[in-house]
């Protein structure tokens, strides 16, 4: 081959390979670019970190309560949802034409923009883009060129790492609206009091060219320039075809109704109280339904506005859904606006006394373990508890009641003989279960008092724990957030039949802590309620559910000052009916039904216990199945006396004739010490055949002062005594009392006498005509 050969073919080939060659570069250029644009976004990136204001909303998703963000804006998060299609047609057509269509800069934008401002000498038009935007309100800059360049870098890394529905949602969140009002969903609930779904045309159109001119037209105080300024964009629209002429006629004509407005400030202690515990939470959904909080914030303010001059200045309230267990009603104070009566306090998480509000779980534990049945029979007299003396709200007693009447009435003695049955660990066990946080902490230092309200406890805490004796006996934690735990059954803290005979007894309207004249006055609801008074008349509580609700009501004051007037009964419980009343009238959710366990049986009614050769009188009693004590009624025993019935004889000297026998009453030596001091008539034993011989070792007087190990101090220049009393079976006549061995009285065993104890550890005798003998140690020193 030639060499001219040669050159021809490499000239006749050279174009096409140069093409191929041009192609190689301008894509291993493309590439090149990219990588370093990929370096350069993994060494400089940008990820745009907003600090959005706190908006607590309701269980639809109404902007309830708004707290300010860490930077003081009213910088409020709007989802991709709420930009709805009128918004987004509007905003995208007057800020960005081709946002949909650029990779966040627009050249053609930029060289027009650039020319007209070489030419005029000025900044006449800007090229910036919603995506550039956006860059420049995360990370404000000065206006030049070099800044310009770097808006468009971010830009396109916006573009790379962000959809176009996340940086227009950046943009509708940013857009500045002057002062420190930023995003249209904060100007929308500001200025126009509603949220941007709900924006029409023309307020759309005011809202999205304020940002360009904040200061001139600023809503509120330049609406007139605002007006003129909205009108002209609308005819725009309608000029370019964006909208049908109805509308942009209807937009044109409407007036424009803008203020400042407050934020929002409703539901103020639950808010605050979720701001707290999700302090970077841009958006907090509560399960509230705004129009039930509202109701019941109005009826807590007007009940507590008549009560005022009762002294009594504060209430608060919660409502559950006993279903999700959601909180539906919040209420901390009367007014939460008043700082003189405390109106910022948290009503729903302060502890206070509970009063007797945990009366209903110890007598379902009670049941639970088989002690007691309703219509077990429980002595509501004088006793001593190691020292402990409890007494009755109205400072009576009632002697033999039943288990079902002693709940009702809220009989204090009864309570704590159970309590005392229970144990008080297993009671505080139960509590623990329950999330009673204060009770958990004190659990060491509670004793039997703590049924009588001897313990802390909130609100929240009791109304949960109804909420479980609603729930058949399950506890679950209460949802202040929708959708948590809604399945889950929830941890048994008492049965189900248990929590069925708590429930029948508490739905009982014959009882005294019904509001007076309440039942003649208004609808009463079908519900099952406790009430509860802490000592000195500090706490009124009243805790109510049905199927659908639990409701639990606090009355009282902050500051803890007694009322004299101050019940659950009286105070608290009006405003549970009321409550009720407003917020689930004629409930459609029926009633509980009798669990399978639940049974009826025949008992005696001078005991509660299955009946014995002694009742002749039978009435029916539920009870659980294979759980409550089957015990046979021995509320009469059999004596053998002589035919007048003046002795009573034991089977060591029964005589061999001359002698019957006799039933008399086999009651318990506390409701004899009651009877003899209240002159109640009852069958007395006659006295015991002074001829015998025999030693008795059972029933020994119990001595119930002093108290066993207790330290008295006697002044000097005023000696005090003693006093000594003990308690008897029916059937002793005479006590004898010794002091360190040596006689010192007898005398009737339900008469107190009163001695000067020596110093030092003193040994304290009881004995009876029987023989028997109880011993007590004491310390007595000089003060």
């Amino acid at each position: 081959m030639k060499i001219n050969d040669i050159y021809n073919f490499k000239k006749k080939d050279t174009p096409s390979e140069m093409k191929r060659f041009k192609v190689k570069v301008v894509l291993i250029a493309i590439a090149a670019a990219f990588l370093l644009f990929v370096i350069l976004d993994l060494i400089f990136p940008f990820r745009p970190h907003i600090q959005y204001a706190t908006q607590v909303t309701d269980e639809n998703g109404t902007v309830i309560h708004a707290f300010l963000s860490k930077d003081d804006k009213w910088r409020l998060y709007s989802n991709v949802s709420e930009i709805t299609p009128l918004l987004r047609k509007t905003l995208v057509y007057k800020e960005d034409q081709y946002f949909y269509s650029h990779f966040g800069f627009n050249p053609f934008a930029m060289i027009r923009a650039a020319t007209r401002n070489i030419f005029s000498g000025r900044r006449t038009s800007g090229a910036s883009t919603i995506t550039m935007q956006v860059v420049r309100l995360v990370e404000p800059r000065n206006r030049t060129y070099f800044n310009k360049v770097i808006e468009v870098w971010k830009a396109m890394q916006l573009e790379m790492h962000y959809s176009k529905d996340e940086i227009l949602q950046m943009y509708v969140n940013l857009v500045p609206y002057g002062g420190n009002i930023e995003g249209i969903k904060a100007a929308s609930l500001l200025y126009f009091g509603k949220p941007p779904q709900l924006l029409s045309l023309a307020e759309i159109t005011a809202l999205t060219i304020v940002p360009n001119r904040p200061s001139s037209l600023r809503p509120g105080s330049r609406n007139d320039a605002l007006k003129n300024a909205r009108n002209q964009w609308l005819m725009r629209f309608e000029k370019e075809g964006l909208f049908d002429k109805n509308v942009i006629f209807d937009a044109l004509n409407e007036p424009l109704k803008v203020s400042r407005r407050q934020a929002p400030r409703q539901a103020p202690h639950l808010s605050l109280r979720l701001k707290q515990r999700f302090p970077d939470q841009p958006v907090i959904q509560t399960s509230l339904r705004l129009q039930v909080q509202n109701q019941i914030e109005e009826q807590v303010r007007n009940y507590i506005n008549r009560r005022k001059l009762m002294n009594i200045h504060n209430a608060s309230v919660l409502v559950v859904n006993n279903e999700t267990m959601e909180v539906e009603a919040y209420v901390g104070s009367a007014d939460f606006d008043n700082p003189y009566d405390g109106g910022q306090v948290d009503g729903v998480k302060a502890v206070r006394s509970p009063g007797s509000t945990l009366k209903p779980l110890l007598y379902a534990t009670a049941f639970d373990k088989g002690i007691i049945t309703p219509k077990s029979i429980l002595n509501d007299v004088p006793i001593n508890f190691s020292g402990y003396e409890p007494e009755n709200f109205d400072k009576h007693f009632n002697g033999a009641v039943t288990t079902e009447f002693a709940l009702a009435n809220s009989l204090n003695i009864p309570a704590v003989k159970i309590l005392k049955d229970v144990s008080t660990p297993a009671l505080i066990e139960k509590l623990r279960k329950t999330s009673f946080k204060t009770i958990e902490k004190q659990s060491k230092g509670l004793g039997l008092s703590m049924i009588l309200g001897g313990c802390g406890v909130t609100l929240e805490e009791l109304t949960g724990l109804f909420a479980a004796f609603a729930n058949e006996g399950n506890f679950k934690n209460l949802n202040y957030t929708p959708g948590r735990d809604s399945v889950n059954k929830g941890e048994a803290i008492v049965s189900s039949e248990a929590a069925f005979l708590v429930t029948n007894i508490l739905t009982q309207i014959t009882r005294p802590d019904l509001p007076t004249n309440f039942d003649n006055t208004y609808h009463l609801p079908k519900i099952a309620w406790k009430t509860g008074t802490s000592y000195g008349k500090r706490d009124a509580w009243s805790i109510g559910y049905n199927k659908r609700y639990t409701i639990g009501v606090w009355v009282g004051n902050f500051s803890g000052e007694g009322v004299p007037e101050l019940s659950g009964a009286n105070t608290a419980t009006p405003l549970l009916f009321s409550i009720f009343n407003a917020l689930d009238y004629n409930s459609p959710k029926g009633w509980y039904q009798s669990p399978a366990n639940i049974a009826l049986r025949n008992v005696c009614p001078e005991s509660g216990d299955i009946p014995s050769e002694f009742c002749e009188h039978q009435i029916p009693a539920q009870y659980i199945v294979g759980v409550s004590a089957y015990k046979k009624c021995n509320h009469l025993r059999w004596v053998f006396t002589d035919l007048k019935g003046k002795t009573s004889y034991c089977t060591y000297c029964i005589p061999e004739k001359g002698f019957e026998k006799r039933a008399y009453p086999n009651i318990s030596p506390e409701l004899v010490a009651f009877n003899e001091q209240q002159k109640i008539p009852y069958s007395k034993i006659p006295p015991h055949n002074p001829a015998c011989e025999r030693v008795f070792h059972e029933g020994a007087p119990l001595i119930v002062s002093p108290v066993e190990g207790s330290e008295y101090f006697i002044r000097k220049d005023e000696p005090q005594q003693i006093q000594l009393a003990c308690q008897t079976a029916s059937d002793v006549q005479e006590v004898f009392w010794y002091v360190n061995d040596k006689l010192a009285k007898k005398a009737p065993p339900h008469e107190g006498i009163f001695i000067s104890p020596p110093l030092g550890r003193v040994k304290i005798s009881c004995s009876d005509d029987k023989g028997r003998n109880s011993n007590i140690w004491v310390v007595v020193k000089r003060m």
